[in-house]
């Protein structure tokens, strides 16, 4: 359960709570529903009705219940690096290649199953993950670790507050830094790739820098301004410049068997609760630095 206080102001007199409850507090409106039903809502230590008339000076109280999925995963033994944990999220450095999350095609075999087995003392443990990344990406992922906080990041992911960088080994000598702003569409119905669509497609804008090149390829550090399905990947594919060893829109690399030199380098995002600054950083994978190496 998660628990939330605020004090009533001056302005707030003869506010409705619900109000005060879903505004200032950043309740949603399903979780204030719930809490009609729990008896969460409380003004000075008394359950309350949801039509109360705040006077100033009242200290709110809101009790939040978890509440899971209801979607059954198996526990999996499997390393998890959680690099930053508190009561409300925490920050995983996936490693690749491994899947975020089980579906009905994969069932086991994910981050998603190791996370159950890692949390296993949590009960109706839930993984609620803010970005996901594609089984051949590595890096960082942010989860909350309950409903409120969820709803919370969730507002900030595509916004300047949530910030998302990435470091790739691309194809080619690229220089400079620019902007890919591009729509992506699904290819076709049934299937996994995404293509550039003029027409069709979904806004896409993706912003990069070289950082460095052996001559053969570039290392570069992008950051996204939005969250299309294979974004980094289909963008740097239409300059010309692939991923290293990415199967679906280059080539497959044996020196990287299951993924490609992507990598979630940098999140940073207001911490949905304190409201400081959350900033973690990953180094690149010595396997990716390898890949600078060109001879």
């Amino acid at each position: 359960m998660v628990e939330l206080q605020a004090r009533a102001a001056e302005k707030d007199a003869g506010r409705k709570i619900k109000y005060f409850v879903q505004g200032d507090m950043q309740v949603s409106y399903g979780q204030f529903s719930a809490l009609k039903i729990t008896g969460g809502l409380k003004v000075n230590g008394e359950t309350v009705h949801a039509n109360y008339l705040l006077r100033p000076g009242d200290l709110v109280s809101v009790t939040l219940p978890d509440s899971g999925t209801g979607k059954v995963v198996a526990a999996e033994d499997g390393p998890v690096s959680i690099v930053y944990e508190d009561d409300d999220l925490y920050i995983i450095d996936k490693s690749a290649p491994l899947a975020c999350q089980c579906t009905p095609r994969q069932p086991s075999g994910t981050l998603e199953n190791r996370l159950h087995a890692h949390y296993a003392h949590v009960e109706g443990f839930t993984f609620r993950p803010l970005n996901r990344l594609d089984k051949g990406t590595s890096g960082l992922m942010a989860a909350a670790k309950h409903p409120h906080a969820c709803q919370l990041l969730q507002k900030q992911l595509h916004t300047p507050d949530f910030l998302r960088e990435y470091l790739a080994v691309v194809e080619g000598v690229l220089e400079g830094e620019g902007v890919i702003n591009l729509p992506i569409a699904r290819e076709q119905a049934a299937s996994v790739r995404r293509i550039i669509d003029h027409e069709n497609g979904l806004p896409a804008v993706t912003h990069y820098r070289a950082e460095a090149t052996d001559g053969h390829r570039t290392l570069i550090r992008l950051r996204l301004e939005t969250g299309r399905t294979h974004q980094i990947r289909v963008h740097l594919s239409a300059l010309g410049h692939p991923i290293c060893g990415d199967f679906l829109y280059g080539t497959e690399l044996e020196s990287l068997p299951g993924r490609f030199a992507l990598h979630s380098t940098l999140i940073r995002f207001r911490h949905p609760i304190s409201g400081e600054i959350i900033s973690i950083s990953s180094p690149l994978p010595a396997e990716l630095k390898e890949l600078m190496r060109h001879e």
